[in-house]
């Protein structure tokens, strides 16, 4: 089943009284992401990071521009691996998500989807999935890179490209 964003969603004339007195509050939110997103990054990982995000409420594609991300990788010769915030789901990590044994309510459902095709981190910190990552490929050759998961507006983990995905019939 295909989910839709509420009819007004995108309406070039959906500003009513309402949200007229939300206006200074989105000003101070605002201001508060852009100093967020200003301040450096907490974690440098010693493995590459790719994050994957969009400016918009879900329905980009992200997920499966992340699958095909982590495929391209792998034919370069790579062992990617999706580092989740695990969004719709209890556990905060840093947990390997299992599709054998988690469930969506506890790890989210698009890090399940994601861990049924790549391997997959869930850490709402990133640093420290960043961290658990490294610890578990530390013996192995290099090779590895992280696809940070709906990370364009998290800065707590250095970034070394970036994709926005975005609705392509929206713009």
């Amino acid at each position: 089943m295909k989910a839709r964003e509420p009819w007004w969603w995108y309406q070039p004339n959906s500003v009513g009284r309402v949200a007229r007195l939300l206006t200074p509050i989105g000003w101070c939110y605002g201001a508060l992401t852009t100093r967020r997103m200003r301040s450096k990054p907490r974690y440098k990982s010693a493995l590459p990071v790719v994050a994957v995000g969009n400016f918009t409420a879900g329905g980009t594609g992200k997920t499966p521009f992340v699958m095909v991300v982590a495929e391209c990788l792998r034919t370069l010769g790579h062992r990617p691996v999706v580092l989740s915030r695990g969004y719709g789901g209890s556990l905060a990590g840093p947990h390997w998500v299992d599709p054998a044994v988690d469930e969506a309510r506890h790890v989210g459902d698009e890090p399940l989807l994601l861990a049924s095709r790549v391997p997959v981190m869930l850490a709402r910190d990133r640093a420290a999935g960043a961290r658990a990552i490294e610890a578990a490929v530390a013996p192995q050759p290099n090779g590895t890179v992280i696809i940070m998961d709906d990370g364009l507006q998290n800065p707590s983990l250095a970034k070394d490209l970036t994709f926005a995905v975005v609705d392509a019939a929206r713009l």
